[in-house]
């Protein structure tokens, strides 16, 4: 699995960065997670608000910072 946030180094992006990471480790989830910062590169997603958690380049969560239980959800679909 490759786990990418996006954001631009906001309080919040690193928010979500902290809590995926997290998220991974807490439950030995075999993935590869990346901090896309540029905003180039965050454009090609096509969101309008960061951050973003993207799954094996779906976006699943965009502009806001969802709860440890609701990324370990989202990661339980993969």
């Amino acid at each position: 699995m490759h786990i990418k946030i996006l954001g631009t180094g906001c309080a919040k992006c690193k928010t979500l960065e902290k809590l995926t990471r997290d998220v991974v480790a807490e439950n030995g989830i075999d993935a590869t997670i990346t901090k896309v910062e540029d905003i180039t590169e965050i454009m090609k997603y096509n969101i309008m608000a960061t951050p973003a958690l993207v799954v094996n380049e779906k976006v699943e969560i965009k502009g806001r910072v969802p709860s440890a239980a609701e990324i370990k959800e989202v990661l339980a679909r993969y």
